[in-house]
């Protein structure tokens, strides 16, 4: 019942996209091209990393929110396979779970999608991805107010934090993070950012004029890469347009006209094969609005997305 919308027809040119998504648990019928979603209902990583728990919850609300958009290319699809939620508090074992299906979809051909769920995703689906392509130079573009680089606390585990740091220990981390926040991230993460060589815009460096400095550095970045995995956390926007997270930024960055012209030029990448958007809290949210943001810059993929 989550993927319904207004019925204008059944001719295609009516279509929405509750009426191109099908519900699926055979990984057999995924064909090159096609948009697969998988729900990560995960936030033990938020917990573990002393967030605002809730995140969880996000997945549906997120596929309500997409329901409705209108499909803009004729051969549009979207798998939906459902959620993966975490047992006994055992996140390890829900992250293995999601790279094993990253890695079915994308050795199919298919264009990987999860809504999550807490930013632990990122170390899940970057793993995935890895297992697909073992020897391809992935590169990680990671849209977020924090590094998410903090090292593991052997006492409680990896978390929500410390993807990158996770990603790091397997070598040669190829990273661009947008939007970091001086206020959000620690001298030492900084540090360790510098140390691993992870590429970063600050979200003070996001605004209009600023774009002929910034489009040069994210054109080098995606040329160097084999292909591209986009991650989206959405603490990385201003409270304003995104209350319902597990760490508020009151002086993130806006969904404006510079923010939208460096996101559209990564997805018009063909080498962009995977994105999530993570941390959409609908406990604190306000009229779904954080939850409708990241549904509608998931949607950015799918109308621009010509290669179907």
């Amino acid at each position: 019942m989550i993927w319904q919308g207004r019925f204008d027809g059944d001719e295609p040119l009516y279509h929405r996209i509750f009426q191109r998504v099908s519900l699926e648990d055979n990984y057999e019928n995924i064909s090159t091209n096609d948009f697969v979603l998988h729900g990560f209902a995960v936030d033990e990583g938020v917990q573990r990393n002393k967030g605002r728990i809730g995140t969880k919850e996000a997945p549906d609300f997120i596929r309500k929110n997409c329901s409705n958009f209108p499909v803009v290319h004729p051969n549009f699809n979207l798998k939906d396979f459902g959620n993966i939620m975490c047992e006994d508090q055992n996140l390890e074992d829900s992250q293995n779970k999601l790279a094993e299906k990253i890695q079915l979809v994308l050795q199919k051909g298919g264009k990987s999608i999860v809504f999550g769920g807490g930013h632990e995703v990122t170390f899940a689906h970057y793993s995935g991805i890895k297992k697909a392509f073992p020897t391809k130079k992935i590169g990680i573009i990671n849209i977020d107010a924090h590094f998410d680089d903090r090292e593991i606390d052997p006492k409680i585990g990896a978390s929500s934090g410390t993807g990158f740091w996770q990603i790091a220990q397997e070598g040669n981390m190829h990273s661009l993070h947008i939007g970091i926040q001086r206020n959000s991230n620690t001298l030492k993460l900084f540090d360790t950012a510098h140390q691993y060589g992870m590429n970063y815009i600050l979200a003070e460096e996001v605004f209009f004029e600023n774009l002929p400095t910034l489009y040069p550095k994210i054109e080098e970045f995606i040329e160097i890469s084999d292909v591209i995995y986009l991650t989206i956390c959405m603490d990385v926007f201003n409270a304003a347009i995104a209350p319902g997270v597990s760490a508020l930024a009151y002086n993130g960055i806006f969904a404006d006209a510079a923010f939208m012209h460096l996101f559209k030029l990564i997805l018009t990448s063909d080498k962009l094969i995977a994105m999530d958007v993570a941390e959409v809290n609908p406990i604190y949210d306000q009229n779904e609005i954080t939850a409708r943001l990241a549904a509608s810059l998931i949607n950015e993929w799918f109308m621009i997305n010509k290669s179907m």
